[in-house]
């Protein structure tokens, strides 16, 4: 676990009237006569893991002094907003996300509001482990295995739209996942998240999924309790069903050959949201898992990981 240094500050307290406000590092030159202090530690920022790897979720924590009560904390890392929950008196934690690509470290912008009054804003620079892909080559049908013509074009406008808005329903919801996280499959993985694929040598393209070995027909369940948000048949995914675990979390189940839930089912871990097929761009049935925080695509097994699952 990797944690910032904290500083003291100093807090103004009016006398008379009770206003309290931060004053800041060069406050006793020019603080009021009729201001007492207090010096008050700031809170301290961990993550774990100490280096969390490209395209994986990880766990922030602000932990506040025992003489500074923070009442709450919010914050971003890079485009994602966090939504931190009280675990005690002191403690707030969040998931974020640590997008593919991100290079030597991402930014974790955290402001603190202090039960005493004041705000402020803190910095923590996370450092990042690189991922390590593969690349494929695989055959599809001529459809998808050349540029799409402009119905397809459109069609697949309209499902990137769909699930955009979906990853915004989950930043607007309240946690809804619970710790007890399951794999949707027993299947071996047949495809890595993050790795390369190339289409009947024309088509490039970034695998955001996990693909799990099935038969057609297996059943596929819910990996975490969560609320059904999407039952689609898309052009490239398939028969799909997405998952609005709140908090910023969203999960999705793709090339089903069967969905058996309708959106605004709330499903625990392990509840059967459909059965494997070969729909969509595949070579073959298999289940394509997908994990996202936010808009970010993460390797669906770094949610088993930070739920201790």
């Amino acid at each position: 676990m990797v944690t910032s240094v904290s500083r003291a500050l100093a807090l103004g307290v009016l006398g008379t009237g009770g206003v309290a406000f931060l004053l800041g590092p060069a406050w006793s030159d020019t603080a009021p006569e009729d201001v007492a202090t207090i010096i008050l530690m700031e809170p301290e920022v961990t993550w774990t893991p100490a280096r969390p790897g490209e395209g994986r979720l990880f766990r922030i924590r602000v932990t506040a002094s025992a003489h500074t009560p923070v009442m709450g904390v919010h914050g971003n890392v890079g485009a994602e907003e966090l939504h931190f929950q009280r675990l005690d008196p002191r403690a707030f934690e969040s998931l974020a996300a640590i997008p593919v690509g991100a290079g030597g470290d991402v930014v974790a912008i955290i402001r603190v509001a202090y039960a005493a009054g004041g705000e402020q804003t803190l910095e923590a620079r996370i450092p990042v482990t690189p991922g390590t892909y593969v690349h494929e080559e695989l055959r599809v049908t001529p459809r998808f295995g050349a540029p799409l013509d402009s119905a397809d074009q459109a069609r697949l406008a309209g499902d990137q739209a769909k699930a955009q808005e979906a990853s915004r329903v989950a930043h607007r919801t309240p946690r809804i996942w619970t710790e007890d996280v399951v794999m949707p499959r027993d299947g071996r993985v047949t495809s890595g998240f993050g790795d390369g694929r190339e289409f009947n040598g024309q088509i490039s393209s970034r695998h955001m999924g996990l693909d799990l070995q099935g038969l057609h027909g297996d059943t596929v369940v819910a990996s975490t309790r969560g609320v059904v948000v999407l039952v689609e048949p898309f052009l490239l995914a398939g028969n799909i069903v997405y998952l609005n675990h709140g908090a910023g979390l969203l999960s999705a189940y793709f090339h089903l050959s069967a969905q058996l839930v309708e959106v605004g089912d709330t499903l625990e871990a392990g509840t059967p949201v459909g059965l494997v097929g070969a729909t969509g761009r595949v070579t073959g049935p298999h289940l394509h898992w997908v994990v996202r925080y936010g808009r970010t695509s993460v390797d669906p097994r770094s949610l088993l990981e930070v739920s201790g699952s």
